[in-house]
């Protein structure tokens, strides 16, 4: 069932329960992770991103990915560029379903992530590594790692609604 302002309704005690599962699940997956560059092609954490913030809307999908940044970072699986990657695709996600009710959302996962994620990781992380170009260079890899992992979650919310176990 959903809310009236998207995604699963119930107690925030259920909410950050799957935003919870949806962070370990992109930890465990991240083994998936391909260099590219200075950052890490991870088109499942975008997969991950598309569903949440269509089943949990923007404020707890984008939350739920800064927490798998962040456990990515630590263990060494992931890059300081999942900081800005992450959260601005499934906040862009849980913002395109809240307005448009349809799971197409989803697809809207690397507008958040190419062009906002990238801008701010281009301004306030690349001056500190030397990365010449540094805006291009993310937008190419942050594109690599979303369009294909946007396409992987929208084909998850398709199957999850079939299924009956999402909504």
């Amino acid at each position: 069932m959903r809310s009236a302002a998207g995604g699963v309704t119930g107690s925030p005690t259920r909410r950050l329960v799957l935003a919870a599962l949806f962070a370990g699940l992109g930890v465990l997956l991240s083994s998936f992770a391909v260099p590219v560059g200075a950052s890490r092609v991870f088109p499942f954490q975008h997969a991950i991103n598309a569903v949440a913030g269509v089943l949990l809307g923007p404020w707890w999908a984008a939350g739920s990915a800064l927490v798998t940044a962040t456990l990515r970072f630590s263990l060494g699986t992931g890059s300081i560029f999942a900081f800005p990657g992450s959260p601005f695709g499934a906040l862009a996600v849980g913002l395109a379903y809240r307005y448009s009710r349809r799971d197409e959302a989803a697809l809207f996962e690397p507008v958040g992530t190419v062009f906002v994620g990238a801008t701010v990781g281009a301004v306030l992380i690349s001056p500190f590594l030397g990365a010449a170009g540094g805006l291009v260079v993310l937008m190419v890899s942050f594109a690599l790692s979303s369009i294909p992992g946007a396409a992987i979650g929208y084909g998850v919310l398709k199957v999850l609604r079939r299924s009956g176990q999402a909504g």
